[in-house]
């Protein structure tokens, strides 16, 4: 073995794939079970899952869920988004622009405090784009 063969580069590339004695490939099996494993349910488990299993439908009204004044959290801020986006792609641009107008106003002005930077410069996104939607009329019927 030359001084190269033995030093910090030397790498074994054993395979677990590789025929034992009797030719036959070992096979490397996970020491935990799988995805699927884990989340399977049993066919009653799902059936009691599946009756009380309700979608949630999105139509314009995430907004009503938020709590005033907004918060620091990273969901507070998701929902806050979710509901001027929802707003503005419902072509309820005049509400939209209300509704950003509240989250940066509430808590004595310091909404706009309480979001990251990413949230506000969206939320500042859709309200400019829906003030553009309310002062072009004819741009407002087209797709957004």
């Amino acid at each position: 073995m030359t001084e190269l063969d033995s030093g910090l580069l030397s790498i074994s590339l054993d395979s677990d794939s590789e025929p034992d004695s009797t030719g036959v490939p070992v096979e490397c099996t996970p020491s935990a079970p799988s995805r699927a494993d884990r989340t399977a349910l049993s066919d009653s488990a799902f059936q009691r899952l599946k009756e009380t299993y309700k979608p949630k439908v999105e139509n314009g009204e995430i907004r009503s869920t938020v709590t005033f004044p907004v918060g620091t959290s990273k969901p507070e801020a998701q929902e806050i988004l979710h509901a001027a986006e929802e707003l503005y792609f419902f072509r309820r641009y005049e509400e939209a622009v209300k509704f950003v107008e509240r989250v940066f106003s509430e808590g004595d002005g310091k909404g706009e405090e309480n979001l990251d930077g990413d949230t506000k410069r969206l939320l500042r996104h859709y309200e400019w784009k829906a003030r553009g939607r309310i002062g072009d009329s004819g741009r407002e019927n087209s797709t957004p």
